[in-house]
């Protein structure tokens, strides 16, 4: 029972990320300039990492460098890319039901990966959250676009690919969750960057409202909303984290009613009702079984010894006398090259 509850908290924590996600259309249709998605993503990326690495002063080591670079690259900037293509080509309800499929692709993935069975209610879960957005976000006068479904499917296999490499990866000992978001957050932004210089113009002047809005993308919607994010995934099974990302068009939805005078009718209603439950379904045998201990050679990113310690961390980290940034001795070690050993059962 402890450990359920022990789940559910954690789930709860990990879901206030997506759901601030859902608040980013709000934001940025009230308060960002119009047409520049992506210098929206490439400042809500790039100074939330530029923060978290002058705050932490740690910088990856050896194998890590190149992780983080996958990492951020599938987490932060080719799936932001891929986002903002398909809302420019598909209307919201259908770029919303093509990333649907995200989960779907955790649990492909997750075999090979995590060493991860499939069960009938992760299946259900799938179609219940695939009937769930659609009834919540679909309208009749939908359209599809090829270029839109491609670029969709790409960002659904991108953030996949995301979940899955950062649970079978973890973090390096000794490193914190601050750092480890800051890598991410940083190489997703200066991927992003030359892509925003080359195809964006940039806006003539920015208004106190603009510089609100972008302070919050980055500060709220990424710094604050991918540690929690990371985090869950950290501690959670990956299937279980990735439905989590579905309370975005859930939040989405509450908020365009409140704010952008948006109706909710029966169907909508009906969606919610049918994502919440697929959230619900996908939670059934999540965590670690009662009586079951944790490994006490668990890595900082399962929530080993001081894995949530920063200022462990930070007291016990050296300085690298090159570059003047924090580096941990332990974060040269490779860490583990597969999935963290788990007790049979669902994810």
């Amino acid at each position: 029972m402890a450990d359920r509850s022990r789940t559910v908290r954690i789930s709860l924590l990990t879901a206030l990320a997506p759901a601030v996600w859902g608040s980013t259309y709000l934001v940025t249709t009230e308060f960002l300039p119009p047409d520049r998605p992506l210098l929206a993503s490439t400042l809500r990326a790039l100074p939330a990492g530029l923060i978290l690495l002058l705050l932490t002063r740690v910088l990856p080591r050896g194998a890590w460098w190149l992780r983080a670079a996958v990492l951020g690259t599938l987490n932060i900037g080719a799936f932001f890319f891929c986002l903002f293509v398909a809302a420019y080509h598909l209307p919201g309800g259908v770029a919303a039901l093509v990333m649907a499929v995200q989960p779907l692709i955790v649990m492909v993935l997750g075999m090979p990966l995590l060493g991860a069975r499939i069960r009938a209610p992760h299946l259900g879960a799938c179609l219940l959250a695939a009937a769930g957005v659609a009834l919540l976000v679909l309208r009749p006068d939908a359209a599809l676009d090829g270029v839109g479904v491609v670029a969709g499917l790409l960002g659904a296999v991108s953030m996949a690919a995301g979940i899955v490499l950062t649970k079978r990866w973890g973090r390096p000992e000794g490193v914190s969750l601050m750092a480890f978001t800051g890598w991410q957050l940083t190489v997703g932004g200066l991927v992003l960057l030359p892509v925003t210089l080359l195809g964006e113009p940039l806006p003539d002047r920015l208004t106190w409202a603009n510089v609100g809005g972008f302070a919050y993308l980055a500060i709220v919607g990424a710094l604050l909303a991918y540690i929690a994010w990371f985090n869950g995934i950290a501690r959670l099974p990956a299937l279980t984290a990735s439905f989590l990302s579905f309370a975005s068009p859930l939040c989405a939805t509450v908020l365009g009613y409140l704010f952008l005078g948006q109706t909710l009718g029966p169907l909508q209603l009906l969606g919610a009702v049918g994502v919440i439950g697929a959230v619900a379904l996908a939670q059934r045998g999540a965590g670690t079984s009662p009586g079951t201990p944790r490994t006490p050679t668990a890595s900082a990113a399962e929530g080993g010894p001081h894995g949530d310690d920063d200022e462990y961390q930070h007291e016990h980290g050296r300085h690298d006398a090159v570059s003047g940034l924090r580096v941990h001795p332990s974060s040269v070690a490779a860490p583990p090259t597969g999935p963290v050993p788990r007790p049979p059962g669902p994810w």
